[in-house]
């Protein structure tokens, strides 16, 4: 179907971010729906090599030091800033352009050299960030169980009016869809919800779910009636996140918040991108039990400081962490015959506290009971550290390999969990017979049968594939050069698992600056809300809307229920009701509808509203887009000129002023910008 043919989608008319029928805007929702044939349509100039295949061209002085003949400078910087950072701000380029593409790439490899204190003053602002899991605890408690009642009791109420409201909604849409001379009742196109309510697993304690969730669903699942992240008007507080909330609720919302501010704000933007993308890796769903105290110490003391390190140092720091053990169950693993040892041991102690005369040992006050207690093998974490952390799915083991390695990380446990929640190993818990993973023994004694596994499995060859499939697949295209993986795994294997060395090898390889690398990948929710931000300038006080849009557009932060973490494919995220909220977005940041966040577009594009409309709308391609606007899009965007809203005036009204936010916000919501 032609762009131009799709009709409208009807979903369109219930968002209340834009005041407008679905034709006033369909142009711009169709150049968003150009995404689902997952191409961009670039200008002839910038789908042209600079120079033929014939002779080598001459290297500009911004580029030195770097593999780069495809690219012009100006689309290098683009593409470094799209790929190592969360996307340009107002005078990024002309910066890197001054410093040198190689040098500005050095220092973001080496956050430790970049002065980050401004972010660091934006961070006071959230207490939590800096206590520990005791404090938190203790600070944030679980409301009471009445309270507990009294709240699923509104969450009822505010169900049963949302399905009222969505019925009604429909009857709407349908009389909005029929056009003049069509009956009321004729069908229509089935209308997509914008965040259609979901349920939490009734029992958020039990044990993590292995199986595979579609990104989709589980975005949707984590956008449910107790995520107050993920849904409703992102302009709203909930009364559990407010600043001076007590509630567990407001420990996830001042880290997200946080997450959006360094994102935003932070010069060390590739250490950012690279917190998300091992958190990703190694994901904790914050809505189970008590690891919504736990995220706090796992992302600050276990992701972010080994996210440009060793491989095998974060892989241990996740297999130690609180947060890890309570979400995988492996807290709960015991060997099976731990039982019946300590029976044994408290029987003989027992014994010889009675003077050995063989009197029987006491029987158990409520045998039924102490049965009910007896923990045994949990295998959730020994398949998840060998299928998502390491090997991968088709990394060479079986069945047998994920028993084994269950009992060789059996006592790994956590001390104290509602109090303090300190890493344990409790050898009384633990298997001491000798196990074989991946045909090697393993029989080091108490947790270094642990360590051995970790060791083995860093240093299997799959692993560096795996790895390095993963990052390529984030930082290049979402199927990666075969040639550009196998270098990047040797780098690996050679380098004893060193992140950086890793990165490097990839930044410094032709594949990285390919013309089919460039524009490759769509945006995330998160990576598209942080660049907008980022490429208007906007000034944020309150970052928690934002954190809400992210959710609300499909990916909310530490909600991925199942432990693959967020898809990192284009399909994942290309879908009606997505683009859509895309665009809300878009408009409303643009348009300064966003709580806690100032907007100038007018100094930005350096133009007031009685400009000419269209030399607005090459003025905002120009400096949102870097000029690199398809000939569709162009098109598509100047259809929208004489619309009212654009003009700010009705349609007979001789004297028309330009809404530069508007024209903003359709800029940003083409198919060029939401791709990086």
């Amino acid at each position: 179907m032609r762009p131009q043919e799709r009709p409208a989608a009807p979903s369109f008319q219930r968002i209340p971010a834009i005041s407008a029928t679905p034709r006033s805007l369909l142009a711009a929702i169709l150049s968003l729906a150009c995404l689902l044939s997952l191409s961009v349509e670039l200008p002839a100039s910038a789908a042209t090599p600079a120079a033929g295949k014939d002779r080598k061209p001459k290297t500009d002085a911004v580029l030195k030091g770097l593999p780069i003949i495809e690219l012009s400078p100006d689309e290098a910087i683009l593409h470094a800033l799209n790929r190592l950072a969360y996307g340009p701000r107002p005078g990024d380029v002309e910066h890197v352009r001054q410093m040198g593409l190689a040098k500005w790439i050095e220092q973001q490899l080496n956050p430790n050299s970049i002065d980050d204190k401004t972010v660091e003053a934006r961070l006071q602002d959230y207490p939590t960030l800096h206590m520990s899991t005791a404090k938190l605890i203790d600070e944030y408690p679980q409301p009471k169980q009445a309270e507990k009642q009294a709240e699923k009791q509104a969450q009822a109420r505010a169900q049963q009016e949302q399905r009222r409201s969505d019925a009604a909604a429909t009857v709407v849409e349908k009389d909005m869809q029929s056009a003049p001379g069509q009956p009321a009742n004729a069908e229509a196109p089935a209308a997509t919800p914008v965040s259609a309510p979901q349920s939490w697993p009734d029992n958020p304690n039990a044990p993590a779910p292995m199986k595979q969730q579609t990104p989709l669903k589980a975005a949707a699942n984590a956008a449910g009636r107790r995520d107050v992240l993920g849904g409703g008007d992102p302009n709203n507080v909930p009364r559990a996140i407010a600043e001076d909330s007590k509630r567990p609720q407001r420990v996830v919302a001042e880290l997200s918040m946080a997450k959006m501010t360094r994102a935003i704000y932070s010069e060390r933007q590739l250490q950012q991108v690279m917190d998300d993308f091992w958190f990703n890796h190694f994901n904790v769903f914050a809505a189970k039990g008590e690891d919504r105290y736990y995220l706090t110490s796992y992302e600050r003391d276990v992701i972010q400081p080994h996210a440009l390190g060793k491989f095998k140092d974060l892989l241990t720091a996740t297999a130690k962490s609180p947060a890890m053990l309570f979400y995988l169950d492996n807290f709960l693993s015991v060997d099976p015959r731990a039982t019946q040892r300590q029976a044994a041991e408290r029987a003989m102690r027992q014994q010889r506290r009675r003077g050995g005369f063989g009197w029987p040992p006491r029987p158990s006050a409520n045998p039924q009971q102490a049965k009910k207690n007896e923990r045994g093998l949990n295998e959730n974490y020994g398949r998840e550290l060998m299928e998502l952390h390491t090997l991968g799915v088709d990394g060479g083991y079986s069945q047998k390999d994920v028993t084994e390695v269950a009992r060789c990380f059996t006592g790994w446990t956590i001390d104290k969990p509602r109090q303090y929640a300190d890493f344990k190993f409790d050898d009384r818990l633990h298997d001491p017979d000798p196990k074989y993973v991946l045909g090697k023994k393993i029989h080091a004694g108490g947790m270094k049968d642990g360590e051995q596994v970790i060791d083995l499995l860093v240093h299997h060859p799959n692993t560096a594939k795996f790895i390095s499939t993963k990052l390529a697949r984030r930082f290049v295209s979402d199927n990666p050069p075969r040639a550009l993986v196998e270098t990047m795994a040797r780098t690996f294997q050679s380098s004893d698992g060193d992140i950086r060395a890793v990165l490097k090898i990839m930044i410094w390889s032709p594949e990285f600056w390919s013309r089919e690398s460039y524009h490759a990948k769509i945006k995330t929710p998160f990576e598209l809300v942080v660049s907008e931000v980022r490429a208007l300038g906007t000034d944020v006080d309150t970052p928690l809307p934002l954190v809400q849009w992210v959710g609300r557009i499909g990916e909310p932060l530490y909600q991925c229920q199942p432990p693959t973490g967020y898809a990192d494919k284009a399909e994942a995220w290309v879908n009606t009701g997505a683009l859509l909220n895309r665009l809300n977005y878009s408009l409303a940041l643009a348009g300064n509808k966003m709580r806690g966040a100032r907007t100038d577009v007018p100094s930005l594009l350096g133009l007031d509203s009685s400009a000419d409309a269209k030399s607005a709308l090459d003025r905002a391609v120009q400096v949102l887009l870097g000029g690199q606007a398809g000939p569709t899009t162009v098109e598509t965007l100047e259809k929208q000129l004489d619309n009212p809203q654009v003009l700010q005036a009705k349609l007979d009204d001789p004297r028309k002023q330009v809404d530069l936010g508007v024209v903003a916000g359709l800029v940003l919501g083409a198919p060029e910008f939401q791709r990086r």
